[in-house]
């Protein structure tokens, strides 16, 4: 049981991680190749349909007009010359470092021009294909995928992956996941299991700041950091993600566009236009009627309007009350532990983390408030994987630890073993790894989900850990 661990323990954790992965990597997860090719021949002959879909739309007949055989579907330039010099659309959003008109998918989104639906469904479907689905096939061997996962290339020192990349497999977007996911399965006989922290970045983040308030909300179930915001954000009273599906959208709108990003050491300015992409509004002045619905069937540019936010320019002056709230009164402790950690760094040229890694070097200041936090937390889901590993081998689990996705273990799970492995991989997670690491001053909580016996990733469902 150690408060204050060595930069010995952190190599100890760092040598047990690499023999833990490599047996994770021996192991490996069986892979459909007949699937994979079946499905990529699928997708080119969709892809092709879509490309001469989009050829015969307004747009690619314009788009090959002026640039004729040097047309390129995939280059952002021409499409930002297409739309924003030649047709003069308004962008809803500039790039940071040219300030030219947004390519990317969520600005094509809120332009609303049904031909540029077709071009993203291009650029969709090709990532699928080639960078998921030809990575399975190259990489796999008599039908097993070995992924690498290494400790040795990240600042943070969390880990990577490659060979293919096991930790960037599509999981949001559901036609994607389902594509990709549905081409592991377990060995024959068993089934998949996926258990991961939940809000562990938050947790260790605590750890170091010791907000109590930030300490109040994470030791209280039934409180809802998320929530509040987005009653605050968006001016909505008598607020109930159980109720009403729309503000659910909104509580992951306040978590994802606004929470999240300001932990990291984003600005209200960018909050205020990632916002808006959750609800839908353009950067520009609101009329009634635009952005998604809300409860009772009002659109939320009439309920912004109602409430004297009447524009986005107006939307980033209510966001910069809400971060200066944010900070200085809700979480001021917080805030004042970024303060007192960047001016630690800079008098120091270093800084060390929890779990006795020292990161040193020429750093901004967002990566020095969010680095120890992010190699903390990897920690916590290496240790872990780690004691996992070595109760599997100890034990003689025919279940075999086979990927890890930094807050995320990956199982390949005997049925007869599941009510058992349930129950260790809740008390390593929750119990064993705080009272290994007393510096961990808040409970910690994972979740699961878990597929039927011989059947793919794609099709987990939540499971409630014993």
């Amino acid at each position: 049981m150690q408060t204050q661990l060595t930069t010995a323990d952190a190599y100890n954790l760092v040598h047990d991680g690499i023999l833990a992965f490599a047996r994770a990597e021996q192991q490996g997860m069986r892979i459909d190749v007949d699937y994979c090719e079946r499905k990529k021949t699928f997708l080119t002959r969709k892809i092709e349909y879509k490309v001469k879909q989009f050829y015969e739309t307004e747009l690619g007949r314009q788009w090959h007009q002026v640039f004729g055989p040097k047309m390129t579907l995939g280059s952002n330039d021409q499409l930002g010359h297409i739309l924003y010099e030649t047709r003069g659309i308004e962008p809803v959003k500039l790039t940071a470092s040219s300030k030219k008109g947004a390519t990317d998918e969520a600005a094509l989104k809120q332009l609303k021009i049904p031909d540029l639906d077709i071009l993203i469904g291009i650029r969709k479907l090709k990532k699928i294909r080639d960078t998921y689905l030809d990575a399975f096939v190259r990489e796999q061997k008599n039908g097993i995928l070995h992924p690498f996962f290494e400790l040795h290339t990240v600042i943070t020192f969390r880990s990577s992956s490659r060979r293919p990349n096991f930790q960037n497999i599509p999981k949001r977007d559901k036609e994607s996941m389902k594509i990709c996911r549905s081409a592991i399965y377990p060995r024959l006989g068993h089934q998949l299991m996926e258990v991961d922290f939940s809000s562990l970045e938050v947790s260790i983040a605590a750890c170091y700041h010791k907000d109590p308030v930030m300490i109040a909300y994470l030791m209280d179930p039934d409180s809802d950091m998320h929530g509040d915001m987005a009653e605050q954000i968006f001016l909505i009273k008598g607020f109930d993600k159980k109720k009403y599906s729309e503000h659910k959208l909104l509580r992951n709108a306040a978590k994802n566009g606004f929470v999240f990003p300001q932990f990291y050491g984003d600005f209200y300015g960018n909050n205020a236009e990632g916002l808006c992409t959750w609800v839908d509004l353009p950067q520009s002045k609101w009329k009634p009627g635009m952005g998604m619905k809300l409860p009772g069937g009002i659109h939320i540019s009439d309920h912004m309007i109602d409430n004297g936010v009447k524009s986005f320019d107006a939307f980033v002056e209510h966001l910069k009350g809400i971060q200066d709230h944010f900070w200085n009164d809700r979480f001021k402790v917080y805030g004042q532990w970024k303060e007192d950690w960047l001016e630690e760094y800079r008098n120091k040229g270093y800084f060390d983390l929890f779990t006795g890694f020292r990161c040193s070097g020429v750093m901004g200041k967002n990566e020095v408030i969010n680095y120890p936090v992010q190699g903390a937390a990897f920690h916590c889901l290496l240790w872990s994987f780690i004691d996992l590993d070595h109760r599997m081998r100890e034990e003689k689990w025919d279940t075999k630890l086979i990927g890890q996705i930094h807050d995320a273990v990956v199982l390949d799970v005997h049925p007869d073993e599941l009510d058992y492995v349930s129950k260790v991989v809740k008390e390593v997670t929750c119990v064993a790894l705080p009272k290994e690491w007393t510096w961990i001053n808040v409970p910690l909580d994972v979740e699961a989900d878990l597929c039927d016996v011989d059947r793919p990733w794609s099709e987990k469902k939540a499971y409630e850990l014993n």
